[in-house]
């Protein structure tokens, strides 16, 4: 049956007699087989008998067989089917029930899954499914790792803005290194299609009164503000609706400011929030409240409540600051207590400053005392992590009250990261990162903010927000620990070195990231060389005892000799929007690009 089937499908292909590479590729694509063209290259070259870089029906149907046939996926289908040709409809229902963990299964969904993927027509009207079909849906979307609903927003988003993490890039605008590479656009664009909700806008005067974007006293190309401002406005909702803030590392004069000013309202229109939302006086706005909204995040002159009052009077030019006693226009000086520097700010661009004021952190007893709920701190990686290890209460207290942002620190010429985990781990909602760099930190970020939707906002767990419980990353004292199984059944076309041939030697390591005591890596033995379907069959357990902060990542490798092993490709998600059962795991660059059709075939379980 299934042989009539294929050959129904490819005799046209071959009428001419025998076919190249070129076709052999499409006929695949056809068939509606996904392979890589290096592996198909390979394939081809070691089924074509005569080396004259044509091959007949017959040997196509052999490189048809290699490329489908999956040793794991025929010992699966055995153990469900009664006669090993045919699964029965019940059949079907018992293997989604038991391996694939759906709830709530039904015939009408088996009904659904036999008609979107079996091939062959007269077993799909009787309700069954053959292998062929059964293969198409293991290595289908609905098979993948991570959850469908975790793909839609699905959170409530009608907390405060301090109640979420949100995704934060750091000198946005830098595509390389911070001291002579190039500003760029791509930067801001790249990280919004990300899914990045704060983005940093280094501002300096420039020259015919046009602020411009770069690294301050560097050789990095400059930008016009107004140009990044309308970069930002073509792409800032193209992914998530939720609102976007531009976090102003404001060095330009009164005058230039002012030119920023006009240049936001004019590009943004209605989306840039410049007033309290009614319904939010004295508290942060819910990310919902916010859709499509630009926020501004820099200084401000005075408070929420004095803005209103002076823009709903006529009396501008002779407002007074009530702290400062100094006159506003066509710039406020503001000096702090301590009288060491002066910063002036435009009345134009206070104005524009709402709910996302910037505050100079002093210390958390003076924030408990002194600061607003519309004020926001950036504190420095270095200051940051030596405050979680002394003060961690505090710093959990500080960030369930105030949107905390975290920086890479100065001597990161190189646009190098941290590892975001450490500050996610204490409530921080905005851990700003050089996304333009790859690595770990990077690969966390991207994993993390998969989820809800990939809107760029997910909500704290509990913990982090409500300030009843009591919790210390480094010290878990209670909980419900999960137990994590994970078993590494295979790789699917894994990604090659630059030898152009399909014998890599393959190994998997597969790593928690979490509160400290989650944190583990655990490997796989190497497969010599097999890099198209290397199997390993090895089973992984993990405990892990503070589930809502962990991070799951597989880490493909080949193995390398004295110049150590070569990166392959990798995929990091949050633990809880892991899929149970036989499950598909795709496979990312280092850049962040997939690698379809590389993946790796596991098998997930966990209980709590």
């Amino acid at each position: 049956m299934e042989m009539r089937w294929f050959l129904s499908k490819i005799q046209d292909d071959f009428r001419g007699g025998k076919i190249n590479l070129e076709k052999t590729q499409k006929l695949l694509e056809k068939l509606d087989i996904r392979c890589s063209y290096i592996h198909v290259k390979q394939i081809f070259k070691d089924n074509d008998r005569l080396k004259q870089g044509r091959i007949t029906i017959e040997e196509f149907r052999a490189i048809y067989r290699i490329i489908t046939h999956r040793e794991e996926i025929i010992e699966i289908f055995n153990a469900y089917s009664e006669n090993r040709k045919i699964l029965l409809e019940n059949n079907l229902i018992q293997f989604l029930t038991q391996e694939q963990y759906i709830a709530e299964m039904s015939k009408v969904i088996a009904f659904e899954i036999i008609q979107k993927y079996e091939p062959i027509e007269e077993v799909r009207k009787a309700h069954q499914m053959s292998f062929e079909g059964f293969t198409r849906y293991m290595d289908s979307r609905e098979c993948l790792l991570f959850k469908n609903e975790c793909t839609k927003v699905y959170q409530d988003m009608t907390h405060p803005l301090n109640d979420y993490f949100i995704s934060s890039s750091h000198n946005t605008y830098l595509v390389s290194d911070q001291l002579v590479g190039p500003s760029d656009l791509w930067g801001y664009v790249s990280a919004l299609v990300k899914g990045c909700r704060c983005l940093e806008i280094d501002c300096w005067d420039g020259a015919q009164n046009e602020p411009v974007v770069y690294h301050g006293y560097t050789l990095t190309s400059k930008l016009l503000f107004k140009t990044v401002i309308q970069a930002i406005h073509k792409y800032a909702f193209m992914t998530s609706d939720y609102p976007v803030v531009l976090s102003l590392e404001n060095h330009c004069s009164t005058a230039q400011q002012e030119v920023m000013a006009d240049n936001l309202q004019a590009t943004f229109g209605e989306s840039l929030l410049s007033d309290m939302l009614d319904d939010f006086p004295d508290t942060l706005p819910s990310p919902e409240a916010l859709k499509f909204k630009i926020l501004v995040k820099n200084k401000k002159i005075g408070t929420l409540k004095e803005t209103r009052e002076r823009k709903g009077s006529d009396k501008r030019e002779d407002n007074q600051d009530k702290e400062t006693g100094v006159k506003k226009l066509p710039g406020v000086i503001l000096f702090k207590k301590k009288k060491t520097r002066k910063l002036k700010i435009a009345l134009a661009l206070s104005d524009l400053v709402i709910y996302t004021k910037a505050e100079k952190f002093k210390s958390f007893q003076h924030s408990r005392l002194y600061q607003q709920f519309n004020e926001n701190n950036s504190i420095g990686e270095t200051q940051a992590r030596k405050l979680s290890k002394l003060r961690v209460h505090e710093f959990i207290f500080h960030t369930r009250k105030f949107i905390t942002r975290i920086y890479p620190k100065a001597t990161r010429a190189d646009s190098s990261n941290f590892n975001p985990q450490e500050f996610w781990n204490i409530g921080c909602q905005m851990v700003a990162l050089n996304f333009q760099t790859p690595g770990l930190p990077m690969d966390l970020q991207n994993g993390k903010f998969l989820d809800n939707g990939g809107s760029g906002y997910i909500l704290k767990p509990h913990f982090l927000r409500e300030s009843k419980y009591y919790f210390n990353p480094s010290n878990i004292k209670e909980g419900m620990p999960i137990t994590l199984t994970i078993r590494l059944i295979s790789g699917i076309q894994l990604p090659l070195t630059h030898s152009s041939s399909n014998k890599g030697d393959s190994l998997v390591i597969i790593e928690v990231f979490g509160v400290p005591n989650d944190q583990m890596k655990q490997q796989t033995r190497v497969i010599k060389k097999n890099a198209f379907s290397p199997r390993w069959n090895e089973t992984f357990t993990f405990i892990i005892h503070v589930p809502e902060l962990a991070l799951i990542r597989f880490v493909v490798e080949s193995q390398g000799s004295i110049a150590g092993n070569e990166f392959l490709g990798q995929y990091t998600l949050p633990l809880l929007c892991m899929n149970k059962g036989y499950r598909r795991v795709p496979l990312f660059s280092r850049m962040g690009e997939s690698l379809e059709p590389a993946s790796l075939f596991v098998y997930v379980w966990y209980v709590r």
